[in-house]
């Protein structure tokens, strides 16, 4: 059966060029074009769409206002459309915040060329929003998603005490996807200020990361920051894959240090889970702890797996609290985890683990 999508954008030519993209597909049919959420909602009702594109900004109403309604009322998969622009990445981050499974960055100039060169990524990304699990939004109106969040299960408590010296040879390292973004924010969320430095790969294009990292680093309490090649990875700062380039660790006398670098995609990526974690196991070995997301492929379970064999403490994120159950699915079929939770309990139970091995060999259960 053919995956349903309705177009969702005020530019009649993306509406054109994005139809033609779908339809070229023998496992997805557009089955609606709408020029603004109004007539969308009208759409949706009637035709009962699998997926949904959206564009951010629309006539009539702004696209994450209809992005929020939808959620609270119907759920569904949903892919931005969004502008690759420093407010486009902005906006983005906020309709994943509210329960988009996926984006895709349009180019500023060049709209009809830049389309089509994205093509497969389009559908492929429809695919993948196909068969993720959405929640139903619910915050209400008139609260933001901010405060939604700090609020919500799993968000941190002020009064969670300092890991003090148990975070200074320990290193987290985090891989993720689809849906990560998400869940990224959360496991953050619980650390204390002082928590082992942590280094992060979630899929992401250029562009976006920056202002991701930005984002995180008003709503945690640790820093989080773009990582740049050569800094000192320390405690209480978090470290994110820069757009387009691989993440890695290396050591320098007693320090971590960070490795950003061009190269070819690993695993159809860059950057890449793979990269971070072959070097996690290389470098840092059993001072290591491993956290896979959410997220489409298999990219990093084998290099997770290497890990755990090189010592290190690995949790995968459990089915069904994730969107897509892809990576983590692969990195426990690989013998990589050895704790399979739901998303709201990882940060508590790194913090678990921290203190459980000071001064004490890793130990396996």
């Amino acid at each position: 059966m053919k995956t349903r999508v309705i177009v969702v954008d005020d530019s009649a030519l993306v509406r054109s060029l994005l139809a033609e993209i779908i339809n070229r597909q023998p496992d997805m049919s557009c089955i609606g074009a709408a020029s603004d959420p109004l007539v969308a909602r009208e759409m949706i009702r009637n035709l009962d769409p699998d997926v949904i594109t959206l564009d951010v900004e629309m006539p009539r109403m702004d696209g994450l206002d209809f992005l929020a309604r939808l959620m609270r009322l119907r759920p569904m998969p949903v892919v931005m459309v969004s502008t690759l622009t420093e407010r486009g990445a902005d906006v983005t981050l906020k309709a994943l915040e509210l329960g988009a499974v996926d984006f895709v960055a349009k180019p500023k100039i060049g709209v009809a060329d830049g389309l089509r060169r994205l093509g497969d990524e389009i559908t492929e990304k429809i695919r993948i929003a196909a068969q993720a699990r959405v929640h139903r939004l619910a915050a209400p109106a008139g609260r933001t998603v901010a405060a939604a969040a700090a609020s919500a299960p799993g968000a941190p408590a002020a009064a969670t005490p300092l890991l003090g010296r148990l975070s200074t040879e320990k290193l987290i390292f985090i891989g993720a996807s689809t849906g990560g973004t998400e869940a990224t924010r959360e496991v953050l969320m619980q650390l204390p200020p002082d928590a082992p430095g942590v280094m992060i790969t979630q899929h992401m294009p250029p562009g976006f990361t920056k202002s991701y990292a930005a984002r995180l680093d008003g709503l945690c309490r640790i820093r989080v920051r773009e990582a740049a090649d050569g800094e000192r990875v320390l405690p209480g700062h978090a470290y994110i894959a820069p757009g387009g380039l691989h993440l890695s660790v290396e050591r320098s006398g007693a320090n971590y240090i960070a490795r950003v670098r061009d190269g070819e995609p690993v695993n159809r990526h860059r950057p890449s889970v793979e990269v971070l974690f072959e070097s996690a196991a290389r470098v840092v070995a059993r001072n290591a702890l491993g956290v896979m997301l959410t997220g489409m492929g298999a990219d990093g379970a084998r290099a997770m797996r290497a890990m755990r064999d090189a010592g290190s403490w690995n949790i995968c994120q459990d089915e069904a609290s994730c969107v897509v159950f892809g990576m983590p699915r692969e990195a426990i079929a690989a013998g990589a985890a050895d704790e399979v939770l739901p998303l709201a309990q990882i940060g508590a139970r790194l913090i678990e683990r921290l203190r459980s091995t000071v001064g004490v060999a890793t130990s396996r259960v």
